[in-house]
């Protein structure tokens, strides 16, 4: 079912489309990103993660101080189950939550195109700037629901395993555990938007074809290769251009002060990605020939 088909029935005339559309049609698009199995099979998949970290830490022990691919938060996990939620984002980042996005992004346009719905959803009639907004609207709920889904399955679960209790930051004396919630909710917010940036791309390459498969493959590669490319010290001049490379800037947000640099040039670089595949996407979808 596309969002075209989810949309048909509830058609209004012509006259009423610029004053509902624009919510109903988002309604529609989130029901088949959140209501497909599939996602919801990832989202579950998202969501084991923190339980399999903790479970894990419970009946195994930390991980050591200085542990390969280990932050010091799997070795605080023991002592405060809030650690739980920020081990699992630390795990997810690079990989999974990457995949999850580029998934629905890629899907976003092709998605319809590869059904044959995408014409029939442009004579409801919805304008293509404004199907391009929905559907990036779409994703970015989708990259900050991943993220809070993640953190919350980690919390929930840490507090059961090893209770809560004031959370020590990166550096600096305890915080009450409040505000400790209040900086989780900030590293969800920041990753949600970078990963948002992710989406713009994959919502790019999903109006250069009609291989949904293809367009996420393409979007998690091009992810990938920002990781590879800022991990080579010989290009250190490129790593502030790259979209990856202030995504672990999260970290600043858990010490005490909180450093704030690193953070605004990390949303700075997304809001620029934003901006130049936001405006490839319509560029390259305005005058497209639809013909599926």
């Amino acid at each position: 079912m596309s969002a075209a088909e989810a949309l048909a029935p509830h058609a209004p005339a012509a006259s009423r489309v610029p004053r509902r559309i624009g919510t109903r049609f988002l309604a529609s698009e989130l029901w088949l990103i959140f209501g497909r199995r599939r996602n919801q099979a990832g989202l579950a998949g998202l969501a084991a993660v923190p339980v399999v970290i903790a479970v894990a830490t419970r009946f195994a022990g930390p991980a050591p101080e200085g542990a390969e691919g280990g932050p010091t938060f799997f070795a605080s996990i023991t002592g405060n189950g809030f650690f739980v939620a920020l081990a699992a984002l630390t795990i997810e980042l690079p990989i999974v939550l990457p995949i999850a996005v580029a998934a629905i992004a890629g899907d976003s346009v092709a998605g319809e195109a590869n059904l044959g719905t995408l014409r029939y959803l442009l004579s409801v009639p919805v304008a293509r700037t404004r199907l391009l907004l929905v559907k990036y609207a779409a994703i970015v709920i989708f990259a900050f629901a991943t993220t809070l889904l993640v953190a919350a399955a980690g919390l929930l679960v840490g507090l059961a395993l090893f209770g809560g209790g004031p959370v020590t930051p990166l550096s600096g004396a305890q915080v009450p555990f409040g505000e400790g919630l209040l900086r989780l909710l900030g590293v969800c917010a920041y990753l949600g938007v970078c990963l948002s940036a992710l989406g713009a791309i994959g919502l790019f390459v999903s109006t250069l074809t009609e291989q949904p498969l293809g367009a996420a493959i393409a979007v998690a590669m091009l992810c990938f290769g920002s990781f590879v490319l800022d991990a080579i010290p010989q290009l250190d001049w490129l790593h502030p251009y790259l979209l990856t490379h202030g995504w672990t800037a999260y970290g600043d947000l858990l010490r005490d002060p909180v450093a704030t640099d690193g953070v605004w040039r990390g949303l700075l670089v997304a809001a620029a990605y934003i901006l130049i595949f936001g405006t490839a996407a319509w560029a390259r979808f305005a005058d497209r020939d639809v013909t599926s």
